[in-house]
């Protein structure tokens, strides 16, 4: 008979809503210390990702970044940075409509991760950003409590979901290390 635990997920990929994202571009040196007040979060370094725990201020590129926060509050804070930005070159760009986001949570959600994407997830730190590839798709991950969020473009959703249940299908853990 076969094991209780392998009956169970290697963790649970949850679907996300009420997120708004919103994608900055422009001179980091110059405008960055103006971007992250109107974020309201500090900047973060390279790979990094700042959090007050609703919101997230993620370091995508030497000329990017991405907000991450409640929908409620997207208005408010794409007016601030525009505001911010104010004679500098630069963009701000609501993307929520493009993006999908995932919850990887469980006692082996690392695993899940790392079935799919070049990255040892079970190293990658609290406090980091990391662009990959899940499988054939474009994807930003980082840690949450308990796991892992994803996000990746709303084109490929249903993939996105796909190969991340498929990796977490009970029985299918990786080799103890």
């Amino acid at each position: 008979m076969a094991d209780m635990q392998d009956l169970r997920p290697l963790a649970l990929v949850t679907p996300v809503t009420g997120l708004a994202m919103i994608t900055i571009r422009a001179d980091l040196a110059r405008a960055g210390e103006a971007l992250a007040e109107a974020a309201g979060l500090a900047l973060p370094d390279p790979t990094g990702l700042t959090t007050d725990g609703s919101r997230m201020l993620g370091w995508m590129s030497p000329d990017e970044l991405l907000l991450i926060l409640p929908a409620l509050d997207r208005d408010e804070a794409q007016h601030a940075l525009t505001q911010a930005l104010m004679g500098e070159h630069g963009l701000v760009v609501d993307v929520s409509d493009a993006r999908a986001v995932f919850d990887v949570i469980g006692l082996h959600a690392a695993d899940v991760i790392a079935k799919l994407a070049p990255v040892d997830a079970a190293r990658l730190p609290e406090g980091r950003l990391r662009r990959t590839r899940l499988a054939q798709t474009a994807a930003a991950i980082w840690r949450i409590p308990g796991g892992f969020r994803v996000t990746g473009f709303r084109s490929t959703a249903d993939y996105l979901q796909l190969i991340l249940t498929n990796a977490a299908l009970p029985g299918s853990g990786l080799a103890p290390r």
